[in-house]
């Protein structure tokens, strides 16, 4: 069987020793960025390697692409294949941040054409909570070929996001906190507000309280009210900086949507460029 949205922890202890499947450690804070390596080292899901989210799963920062730009396609490969992920392995992804990291490398290998790759229901709380094996040992696993092909369908661009600002066939969705998506509270990128026109729908209302994602039925039945007849494929889904919204992207998923695009630069990106029209709360999208 093949997973491509969840797994829980029950199916993943099993397949601990299982070749075939490879667990990504993905914590990572981003006023502390050292801090997932730390973590990973006191203790992580058994031979789970760590992949860092600046070094691994980001590309280098211009100061107009945003904090967080998509990685060289072929740098990537490259680095998974050296961690021994292949065409053929199942990946499983977690961390810590309700999903906020392990989701950008879920979608990064979807976008490389592997579907084989799903979360961690509940992430590395509910493993400790539910008292599952942790360790400190540093696998090492036999280096593999991983081909892939990115796929430009499942991405929007700043240029062409711009250009149909106005079109009834664009369902903008941002992923942050309300209170950022107002404009209010704005502490990590250097304007404050949203783009024009977008929906918010924080990542982490995806979640029951003990870090689950919420039943697919009731997901479907939240994604279909706050996209009020628009078609999954007319979804362009943004946050900060390309990270966090790809967890409404797998919710989406989960709920049978398919088809929603990512704005991979986001907030960070759009708001570097004066130009780029800026709404904020009280003000007329």
């Amino acid at each position: 069987m093949d997973y491509t949205t969840l797994v829980d922890g029950a199916t993943l202890q099993q397949h601990l020793d299982d070749p075939a499947w490879c667990v990504v450690d993905l914590r990572h804070q981003l006023a502390d960025t050292a801090y997932g390596e730390r973590a990973y080292a006191a203790a992580h899901i058994p031979g789970a390697i760590f992949l860092h989210l600046d070094r691994d799963l980001s590309g280098p920062m211009t100061g107009k692409n945003g904090r967080h730009p998509l990685p060289d396609p072929e740098r990537l490969k490259a680095r998974l294949g050296e961690v021994g992920i292949g065409n053929d392995t199942q990946v499983v992804v977690y961390d810590d941040a309700q999903g906020m990291i392990a989701g950008r490398l879920w979608w990064l290998l979807r976008w490389l054409g592997h579907a084989r790759v799903a979360f961690l229901d509940g992430g590395f709380p509910l493993w400790q909570a539910e008292g599952r094996p942790l360790d400190n040992a540093i696998p090492t696993r036999a280096p593999k070929q991983f081909a892939g092909t990115p796929d430009p369908a499942m991405l929007v661009d700043a240029a062409t996001l711009h250009a149909g600002l106005d079109s009834p066939e664009l369902c903008l969705i941002d992923a942050r906190g309300p209170d950022r998506f107002r404009g209010e509270n704005e502490t990590i990128d250097p304007v404050g507000g949203h783009i024009p026109g977008a929906r918010n729908r924080f990542f982490k209302d995806n979640l029951e309280p003990d870090g689950r994602f919420k039943p697919a039925a009731v997901l479907r039945a939240e994604y279909l009210a706050l996209m009020a007849g628009a078609a999954p494929a007319q979804v362009v889904a943004q946050c900060g900086s390309g990270v966090s919204a790809c967890l409404d992207l797998l919710a989406m998923e989960i709920a049978g949507l398919h088809g929603a695009r990512l704005y991979a630069g986001s907030w960070s990106e759009w708001c570097s460029d004066p130009a780029r029209p800026v709404a904020r709360k009280g003000s007329i999208d």
